[in-house]
């Protein structure tokens, strides 16, 4: 009768204990499965902030209320490199132009943050600097002349820039378990209207 009790508490052990690595391992499996799905989630959203932002920002190089305050929109790019864009645009429609910049900072500047790599995006009109942390991680241009060709770097010659590549890949702030939830757009040759008066 003693032996048969041992046997028993030891077999309730054993399968007490196997299901309680089963339902830790399940309780795990849920904790990545929701830190993931928000991880995507925020991906995601903030993927849609950036392109909202750029799209309604780029489409309005050359613009102004005032059309004859930009006499020549094809000199409305003021500045391109690989990873920033300065030009000019009506940014509140009073009819003024305004200066416009977009540019990455660098990965240093967000080292408090657990993803390594991501980085502010910068936007300054007329020197004023508004800057956000989305988990951009990759934020490149390249630019094409009127006849589709890819103009190379440096560009000493803004005023040949007639549609652009934009790249844009963002990455959630944590990882679950070193693993990024990673979104990646890219708008192949946007081109400005007002690029096109020429």
């Amino acid at each position: 009768m003693g032996f048969s009790s041992i046997i028993d508490i030891i077999g309730s052990s054993v399968i007490g204990g196997m299901l309680f690595i089963l339902l830790l391992q399940i309780n795990e499996g849920a904790v990545k499965n929701n830190y993931e799905f928000m991880g995507e989630l925020t991906v995601q959203q903030n993927l849609v902030a950036v392109v909202d932002l750029l799209e309604h920002d780029f489409r309005k190089i050359g613009y102004c209320k005032n059309w004859q305050a930009i006499v020549d929109p094809s000199k409305s790019i003021l500045f391109a490199d690989s990873n920033c864009v300065s030009f000019l645009t009506d940014d509140n429609n009073d009819g003024i132009p305004d200066t416009m910049t977009y540019f990455v900072g660098s990965e240093d500047e967000l080292s408090g943050t657990p993803n390594l790599h991501d980085k502010k995006l910068y936007r300054v009109v007329n020197g004023d600097s508004l800057s956000a942390n989305l988990g951009i991680t990759d934020f490149s241009l390249t630019y094409f002349d009127a006849l589709g060709t890819q103009l190379t770097f440096p560009i000493s010659n803004p005023h040949l820039i007639y549609e652009m590549k934009i790249d844009i890949e963002v990455q959630n702030p944590a990882a679950y378990d070193n693993s990024y939830s990673t979104a990646f757009w890219q708008q192949i040759r946007l081109a400005a209207r007002n690029l096109k008066n020429r």
